[in-house]
């Protein structure tokens, strides 16, 4: 059960990355583009970060009573 864990962390960390660095590409282009997502992408940002945090919870959790 490692490995799904291992893997799930992997892809909440990377889709937070991407996301970040998306917001960040936003922010800095401006204009109509940054006014469209810029917000969007940070709400989106902050609920990866919550999935990635419970992802990591469980894992956690289960390696620690063995569930």
């Amino acid at each position: 059960m490692h490995t799904v864990f291992d893997v799930l962390i992997v892809i909440a960390v990377l889709a937070v990355a991407v996301t970040l660095a998306l917001g960040i590409y936003s922010l800095q282009k401006g204009g109509e583009f940054s006014q469209k997502y810029s917000n969007k992408l940070m709400r989106l940002r902050v609920l990866l970060q919550f999935i990635a945090i419970l992802i990591l919870v469980a894992a956690f959790l289960w390696n620690r009573h063995g569930i």
